[in-house]
């Protein structure tokens, strides 16, 4: 289910944090960065959407296993800009994932697997990722 940009065989675990940096495209739709323990086990689906025609500035987050999608979790706080520069953070905890966004808000989305490891990371859409650090 993953496109784009993958990441295999790395190791995220419960107490770590993971920082993305990238830069918006200009005239974007949407972009991705998905976590999980393979290509088609999403455990944190983060999603801004910029104009896909049914969503404008929102962001949804979601999980997907054995072959579904679950319930969307849909954040109204969008501080995402064609073709700026973004940082995101997400912290690990046994629990849920804790989001922070560029404008230092933050909003959690639950460990629906309840791993305590994922080892798949994915990047696609309309950014351009700079670096990603786990700490």
């Amino acid at each position: 289910m993953m496109k784009g940009m993958i990441i295999k065989n790395m190791t995220f675990k419960v107490g770590q944090t993971l920082t993305v940096v990238g830069v918006i495209k200009s005239d974007p739709k949407r972009f991705a960065v998905d976590i999980g323990q393979s290509e088609d086990k999403i455990a944190l689906h983060f999603n801004p959407r910029f104009d896909d025609s049914r969503d404008i500035n929102i962001i949804i987050c979601n999980s997907f296993e054995g072959g579904n999608w679950r319930q969307e979790q849909r954040e109204e706080r969008f501080p995402f800009s064609p073709g700026k520069e973004f940082k995101i953070s997400i912290q690990f905890t046994c629990s849920e994932f804790v989001v922070t966004l560029p404008n230092g808000s933050a909003f959690r989305f639950p460990n629906r697997m309840g791993a305590e490891k994922y080892s798949v990371i994915g990047f696609r859409g309309d950014a351009v990722i700079r670096s990603i650090e786990i700490k």
